[in-house]
This record gives structure tokens, C-alpha cells and sequence, in this order.
């Protein structure tokens, strides 16, 4: 049976099975897994290693019929994870929100796969439905991509229209497509705030996001009315260490000398290889409040959006390092999820850790990771 999302919507548990066989048959697939997996062994034994990653893939999915089923897979890869990449990730706000709602979650966003995982991660382990999460079009370069978020509950953002009527038409798709998800199957929705990741460590709701989610209100309905429908629930992730921090800054470098920056061919896959396999240090999940209140426009919406990821944010030494080694002073700011106060006499091993961290840096990027980390104090000295 066709739907008028068929399209973009996530993957069904009919589809789940034959899914698999076909990407499971993609060297593609067996090749950058063992790449995840076996980064120092893969360039000399990868040709072994290979057929090993196949067999125990096959294994691992061979019972596996529903999108639930292949979830509880991912668990498991997400388990090994956080306990390799990690010194520990806490949530907060969760005990504010109803099991039984679907809401729609609008988080910064700092990685491209990691974001809306730990937060998925969150919600599954506190007997909450899982999300379906927005992914661009521009990141499925690869068959096998695509048909893997789709089986994790993706759905794809059309970003490759240009001409205006297209992109106008698969705005009000998407917004469509969000809204019945949300109100009529009851499912929750994870949406970043803005395209693209906060490179610079600014964390800006782009207005042009909640233009698209409330593009699809009847004019007959109050755009309060609408907003409220949609549950909306700001969601702020913090992460102690950045895997991608080199990489960003080397853009943010070539757009400010040259003022463009090419990316390579399938750039993003990378980054997401790169997200999942590197050091993160701890990682905070703060969920925010409903979004309740009577809200006039979009800009109002933003507004309340920015407020809240701004003060749910949780800061870590390695964002106060940064703030001391740019501006000469440590700042007077409470840090940890523990909202204790920064002392850096306490911490002269971090302290020393983050700057052999910072020295690994190229000294040409080196100022602009040390802002991406500060610029979050920055934001908080500044509300």
C-alpha cells in the first residue's frame, strides 16, 4: 500500500528484512565497518578481515523482521559506544515529559548522527518511543547509508531542490509529513535546529526551520494553535570533547581566508565515521519544557527555542579551559551537570590534557577550535 509519504517517511517492519539481505551484499557496507571497527588493522588485513565483519554482521541481523528488532541491535553497537567513546552520559529534564505524547524535539546540533542518537538513546532507555529523525538528503550519498537510517526511523529533508517552487513544495511535504507523524501516528520527531552543525559554538535556532514546520497550518487555524499541536520540546547536548573539532575549524578557516570551502566527496560520511569512532568525554542530554505558551509568530517561537537551549546547555571544563586560555581570565560560571562552580586550581590535569589536545590542533585552526569551545560561557556570561 503507497502512502503520500512514501518517499521520505522511515523504512516499515515489511521492509525491514528484505533491507537487510540487500545492504548486507554491499561490499560498501562490509568495508567501512571493518574500517569503524579495525581502524589500525584494516589498511595491511583488511582483505581478512572483511569476510569475518560479513559472517558476524549476517549473525547479528539474522532474526531481525521489525524496525524494533533492528533497534535493539543498534543498542547494542550504541552500549559499546558510549562505554569506548565516553566518560559517562547523563540526561536531565525527561521526568518532565508524558511516555504516552509524541512530541517534536528541536535540539542544537554539534554531529551529525551523534545528536539525535543520544538522544534517542534517552528515550529508549526510559520506556519512551523511539524518534523519527530528520536526516538531509546531501548526507545519503551512499545506497547503504540511506538504507540504514531509514531502518533507524530517518526521514529524509529535501535539500537538493533549488528552483524555488521545488523547494517550496517539499517544505510543505516535510511539514506535512512532521505534523502527521506528531498528531496522527503519535510518533515522536527529532529536528535540529538549524541546517548544518553549530561549527563555531554558537547554538542559533535559523527561523527558516520553524517557517517549514508551521508551513503546513490551515488558514483557518491560529498559528498558536498550531504550534502547541506539534509539542514542540527544545533539547540541549553538550559534548566534553569534540571529534570533529579539527575538521570544523579547517572549514571555518577556508571560509574566512578564501571565503568558500569545497567539501570532498562523501566529506560528510566521514564526519560521521569520525563522530561515532572519536573521544567525546562526557556527554549531557538536557530536555527542555513544552513549548506552552501563546506564541505569535515564528520569531517568537525562535526566541523561546534559543532561551532554553541556552540555559539547559551544560558546560564542561574543557569549555572553561578554552574561555581562560582566550581571555586571559577564568570564568565565574557553574559547570558539570552537577551545576558546580568552576574552580581551575582543582583541575590542573584537565587543564594540562586539554592543552596537549589544543597543541595536536594545526596552529592555524588553532584559535577558532579554542572559540567552538568557549563561545558556549561566552553565551552564558552574555544572557
Amino acid at each position: 500500500m503507497t502512502t503520500e509519504f512514501d518517499d521520505i517517511r522511515p523504512y516499515h517492519d515489511d521492509e525491514v528484512r528484505p533491507t537487510l539481505d540487500r545492504i548486507l551484499a554491499d561490499p560498501e557496507l562490509i568495508d567501512a565497518v571493518t574500517r569503524l571497527k579495525f581502524p589500525r588493522l584494516n589498511p595491511w588485513a583488511g582483505g581478512l578481515l572483511r569476510p569475518l565483519v560479513k559472517r558476524a554482521l549476517v549473525k547479528q541481523l539474522a532474526g531481525v523482521n521489525s524496525v524494533r528488532g533492528f533497534q535493539d541491535v543498534v543498542e547494542k553497537y550504541m552500549a559499546r559506544m558510549i562505554h569506548s567513546t565516553t566518560s559517562g552520559l547523563t540526561v536531565s529534564g525527561l521526568e518532565r515529559l508524558n511516555p504516552q505524547q509524541a512530541y517534536l524535539f528541536i535540539s542544537n546540533h554539534r554531529d551529525i548522527a551523534m545528536d539525535p542518537a543520544f538522544v534517542n538513546w534517552s528515550l529508549y532507555h526510559s520506556d519512551c518511543n523511539t524518534l523519527r529523525i530528520a536526516i538531509g538528503d546531501n548526507l545519503l550519498t551512499k545506497p547503504y547509508v540511506s538504507d540504514l537510517m531509514r531502518l533507524n526511523k530517518s526521514f529524509i529533508v529535501n535539500r537538493s531542490a533549488k528552483a524555488p517552487r521545488e523547494k517550496l513544495k517539499a517544505a510543505k511535504h516535510l511539514s506535512a509529513y512532521i505534523y502527521h507523524s506528531i498528531v496522527n501516528e503519535n510518533s515522536n520527531i527529532w529536528i535540529a535546529q538549524r541546517e548544518g552543525r553549530a561549527k563555531d559554538g554558537h547554538d542559533k535556532t535559523n527561523s527558516a526551520v520553524i517557517g517549514m514546520l508551521t508551513i503546513n497550518r490551515p488558514k483557518t487555524q491560529e498559528f498558536n494553535d498550531y504550534v502547541k499541536e506539534l509539542h514542540i520540546v527544545p533539547v540541549s547536548i553538550s559534548y566534553e570533547f569534540d571529534p570533529c573539532d579539527a575538521a570544523k575549524a579547517r572549514e571555518l578557516y577556508h571560509q574566512r581566508t578564501s571565503g568558500s570551502y569545497q567539501k570532498e566527496q562523501h566529506e560528510d560520511v566521514k564526519s560521521i565515521a569520525m563522530g561515532i569512532a572519536g573521544q567525546k568525554g562526557h556527554v549531557h542530554v538536557a530536555f527542555g519544557e513544552v513549548l506552552s505558551a501563546d506564541y505569535m509568530d515564528a520569531d517568537e517561537v525562535v526566541a523561546e527555542i534559543d532561551r532554553q537551549v541556552l540555559s539547559n546547555y551544560v558546560l564542561h571544563s574543557s569549555n572553561c579551559f578554552a574561555y581562560h586560555m582566550l581571555h586571559g581570565t577564568p570564568p565565574k560560571v557553574n559547570y558539570t551537570e552537577k551545576n558546580i562552580p568552576f574552580v581551575p586550581e582543582k583541575l590542573a590535569e584537565q587543564r594540562q590534557q586539554f592543552e596537549l589536545r589544543m597543541q595536536a590542533i594545526p596552529a592555524e585552526y588553532r584559535e577558532l577550535v579554542l572559540a567552538m569551545y568557549a563561545n558556549p560561557v561566552l553565551s552564558k556570561l552574555q544572557d
